[in-house]
């Protein structure tokens, strides 16, 4: 199982930072909220860190954890240990050429995510508001 430190990150005006994963990765072109595998040893607040920094360029200042996950994919297992960010130093851009925008919690629903992320999107969003467009 691949254990994954993921953040919600959040700006001032109640916005969501997510970022299209690079056509080469697993689930390449889907949209993501940002974040990467654990290193050995770490933990996963040193991990989301580290992360969201080599990505995005942000130094995380304040999170709090938000749920887990556990996803087969028939090629690989995943555990999605994510992370609320609420407070963040920096302008968040893509690192590693990635696609970021800020979007609205009901502008979710516009983007494709991989399967792993529907509870997390669920817990962001109301039933109505992703129900609108099943994309």
């Amino acid at each position: 199982m691949i254990h994954v430190a993921v953040g919600v990150i959040v700006d001032d005006l109640d916005r969501i930072l997510i970022s299209r994963r690079l056509q080469h990765l697993h689930q390449g072109g889907l949209w993501e909220f940002p974040g990467g595998k654990l290193e050995i040893g770490e933990t996963v607040e040193s991990a989301l860190k580290r992360e969201l920094y080599e990505e995005l360029g942000i130094e995380v200042i304040k999170s709090n954890p938000l749920l887990k996950i556990e996803h087969d994919y028939s090629d690989k297992k995943v555990l999605l240990d994510v992370w609320q960010v609420t407070k963040f130093s920096g302008k968040a851009e893509g690192k590693e050429g990635q696609d970021c925008v800020w979007v609205r919690r009901g502008e979710l629903s516009n983007y494709q995510f991989p399967a792993a992320n529907k509870a997390i999107l669920e817990s962001l969003c109301p039933v109505t508001t992703l129900e609108r467009d099943p994309r």
